[in-house]
């Protein structure tokens, strides 16, 4: 089952069909500072209906918030959370956020440059200790797609 999430949380039909056992979930996001809480709070019943326990929840979740508050920091809009896991034997969910593409250094501004040096440079550290593999893919049409893959058996 596809499900696709406007950002006014209507449901809508997907573009594409899934197959049997693939389960689907995309939510595109506001480019901006409430971006990771709503992927957050958006995913977790998402995540809980597909029979994850709290603790693999709570691990995606974090992953999820990471990948979303990277690409509204660093990245052009859109931002779209893409989550996809198979009723198959890998048990693996696999988290995509997609962005624009990098933004000028010099255009980045407001809360995210704002916030102290601290609070900064975590994000792939934490991805990479939850996620069994991680990377960065980018298309013909200037998207950047950041995904995580994480053991979900």
């Amino acid at each position: 089952m596809t499900t696709t999430i406007s950002p006014a949380g209507q449901r809508r039909p997907a573009p594409r069909p899934s197959a049997a056992g693939e389960r689907v979930f995309t939510l595109p996001l506001e480019h901006g500072p409430l971006a990771p809480a709503t992927a957050r709070h958006t995913a977790q019943p998402v995540l809980q209906a597909w029979g994850l326990d709290d603790e693999q929840v709570y691990d995606l979740l974090l992953v999820i918030s990471e990948l979303v508050t990277n690409a509204v920091v660093h990245a052009l809009p859109p931002v779209v959370l893409h989550l996809h896991t198979t009723a198959d034997a890998t048990g693996r969910v696999l988290v995509h956020v997609s962005d624009g593409g990098p933004q000028p250094a010099m255009a980045v501004t407001g809360w995210a440059a704002q916030r102290p040096q601290d609070e900064h440079g975590r994000g792939e550290v934490i991805v990479t200790t939850l996620a069994d593999r991680a990377g960065t893919d980018g298309d013909a049409d200037g998207l950047i797609d950041h995904w995580a893959a994480l053991d979900a058996a």
